[in-house]
């Protein structure tokens, strides 16, 4: 029953949505009607700025470390990588934005580091060394998550190797439209690295 609970909870907490807040908020822009049309950070950075860019994908980082810590802070024995992924659910399908959110990348990253810091900084790390070779969010993106995955392998966690697993499934299934405009050469690139 406490699964249920707290999977309930990290879903909510999941689905609020940084992008469309921050949007509102602070710039009277629904961010849904701008750019991509995506409730992620990357959309925010590209519409709204650097500021409010790095508002929303902290949220986003934030939202999926609390959830997943939730249940720890009360001093319960859950396995909170379980949690941790309906808080990703959240993002992605959040219930306050008509169910039309982010690509999961932030709020997965924000797992890792409740459950593996030192494996986030790898994240960090991977996703901007991609960045700067690629210029591509999206397939920088896509990279840090199997990256992610082959390091919970070498980590030799059976646990973080099924969850890092369904994380970057959601990444890629998320960025499906990346894929395509990226092999048509059509795909946005940074200006900014």
């Amino acid at each position: 029953m406490s699964y249920v609970i707290f999977a309930l909870i990290a879903y909510v907490i999941g689905s609020i949505p940084f992008g469309l807040i921050v949007g509102k908020l602070g710039y009277k822009i629904d961010i849904r009607e701008h750019g991509s049309g995506n409730l992620g950070g990357t959309n925010t950075f590209r519409v709204l700025g650097v500021k409010a860019g790095l508002i929303v994908t902290i949220g986003d980082i934030l939202k999926g470390t609390f959830a997943s810590l939730l249940p720890w802070l009360m001093g319960l024995d859950i396995n909170i990588l379980i949690i941790g992924i309906f808080a990703v659910i959240g993002h992605m399908y959040p219930i306050f934005a008509k169910f039309k959110g982010g690509k999961a990348v932030a709020t997965s990253g924000g797992v890792i580091l409740a459950v593996e810091p030192v494996l986030f900084v790898i994240m960090l790390a991977t996703f901007f060394l991609m960045l700067y070779l690629t210029k591509y969010v999206s397939l920088s993106s896509m990279v840090t998550g199997v990256v992610t995955v082959i390091s919970a392998i070498i980590l030799q966690n059976i646990g973080l190797i099924i969850v890092t697993s369904i994380l970057t499934l959601f990444v890629i299934y998320r960025h499906r439209t990346n894929i395509k405009r990226i092999k048509d050469k059509t795909e946005p690139k940074i200006k900014w690295m």
